[in-house]
């Protein structure tokens, strides 16, 4: 139970969590690297020419960056606060 005197939330408003932002920005770039994969797959059948290789670059960095960004949001969410 909390005080209704204490000033002091006991947990912060809901949309304003610290380290939110890491989870948007994970999950975008992660969204973005899947779409790059897809890119890759669709553009030989679409046209008849070769992917480029903005299409690889971003395949190889962002899918795995999101990836990382996502595990170090669930660890710095997870720890318990003193």
């Amino acid at each position: 139970m909390t005080n209704p005197a204490d000033p002091r939330p006991s947990t912060p408003p809901p949309g304003r969590t610290p380290g939110n932002w890491l989870l948007r920005l994970a999950l975008g770039l992660f969204a973005l690297g899947l779409l790059a994969i897809v890119a890759i797959f669709l553009t030989p059948i679409v046209t008849d020419g070769k992917p480029g290789l903005w299409l690889y670059l971003g395949a190889i960095v962002l899918t795995p960056l999101g990836f990382v960004l996502a595990l170090i949001f669930a660890l710095l969410s997870g720890r318990r606060v003193k």
